[in-house]
């Protein structure tokens, strides 16, 4: 199965994240403000699925400032049409996405014990999901696929 799997044979982080996003949003049409640029930090520097309480309180702190997460919402929003970040439905919040400028489905691995969500990429078994929804007449638009459970370090 490995062989069908989607790999990158680099991961983009830290400035390098930052300028691929807004690159990214830019060409979606979108303009990369202050607060967008500071919605981002705050989202990639968590090392799980945040939501938009946790990324408001922590702009907050770094801006020295009150930031509504209605505001974060919408960020977030933004940021998941454009795909600079994904939604773990499960967990209603969010993980930057490693690779902006790739457009596809994703698979999450989401512990229950820990909260840690790995992010896998398997193009066989997210085409076969889109495959089986246009053979049952449903246009798919995003497949979300989770699975929930205890990983490695949990168990």
């Amino acid at each position: 199965m490995a062989a069908h799997a989607h790999h990158h044979h680099y991961e983009p982080q830290g400035d390098d994240l930052t300028r691929a996003a807004q690159a990214t949003l830019e060409r979606a049409g979108e303009q990369w403000t202050q607060m967008r640029a500071s919605v981002f930090g705050a989202l990639a520097a968590f090392e799980k699925p945040a939501s938009a309480y946790d990324i408001a309180e922590a702009v907050s702190r770094h801006e020295g400032r009150r930031v509504a997460a209605n505001s974060v919402y919408r960020i977030l929003d933004v940021f998941v049409a454009a795909n600079l970040a994904r939604r773990v439905e499960s967990a209603n919040a969010y993980i930057v996405n490693a690779h902006p400028d790739c457009l596809h489905d994703c698979i999450f691995l989401v512990c229950d014990s820990c909260g840690q969500t790995v992010h896998l990429d398997n193009d066989i078994i997210t085409k076969g999901v889109r495959n089986a929804a246009q053979a049952a007449g449903f246009s798919p638009v995003r497949p979300v696929i989770e699975v929930r459970g205890i990983c490695a370090n949990c168990s």
